[in-house]
């Protein structure tokens, strides 16, 4: 049986996740402070304004988009980018914590700022993760439908929150949630 569990708002009671007849108490709600907490970092949210600041267009964006899918996440913007202080961060808050698989952080406009392993896409901007916790420039939580990583076997959620600065959101931090080990 597959997971169910979506959510836009941070203060639902926990639920019971089941999958193939293992029952998990934590749910991705439950993560929503730790997740908060990384992207209210500094360096995070300096690199956030840092990329702000470069004034990209949505062309420009679209365009190095195009080129990463085709590229398989073999650009040299994605190594350098998994190389930089920020991506530095999210691997280690990522590695400290044995349910948390995957971050990438994001600009006002959904493109990557750092990443702690490679994405298939540049663009977030166009995906559920980055729409709801952008909310229209306001900020909110998501919390994606938890579904089997068929690589990994795993049953992830993505949980989106924005990252603020100053009460306004200036991007987004999704982190990959193993429903499965937390808890």
């Amino acid at each position: 049986m597959n997971p169910v569990y979506s959510s836009t708002k941070a203060g639902l009671t926990a639920l019971l996740l089941t999958a193939c007849g293992t029952v998990f108490a934590g749910t991705p709600n439950d993560v929503l402070p730790e997740i908060k907490a990384i992207a209210a970092k500094p360096e995070v949210i300096a690199a956030v304004k840092a990329q702000n600041a470069k004034g990209l267009t949505l062309d420009a964006i679209k365009a190095t988009d195009s080129k990463w899918i085709a590229a398989a996440g073999g650009l040299p913007e994605g190594k350098t980018m998994m190389e930089s202080a920020t991506s530095k961060t999210l691997l280690a808050a990522e590695k400290a914590k044995p349910y948390f698989t995957e971050s990438i952080l994001t600009d006002n406009q959904g493109a990557n700022v750092a990443i702690s392993s490679m994405t298939s896409d540049y663009w977030q901007g166009d995906e559920p993760k980055f729409v709801k916790a952008w909310a229209d420039g306001k900020g909110d939580d998501y919390i994606a439908r938890a579904k089997k990583d068929e690589s990994s076997g795993a049953v992830i959620s993505q949980v989106s929150v924005a990252v603020m600065d100053g009460g306004k959101a200036i991007g987004t931090l999704t982190i990959g949630v193993n429903v499965q080990a937390l808890p």
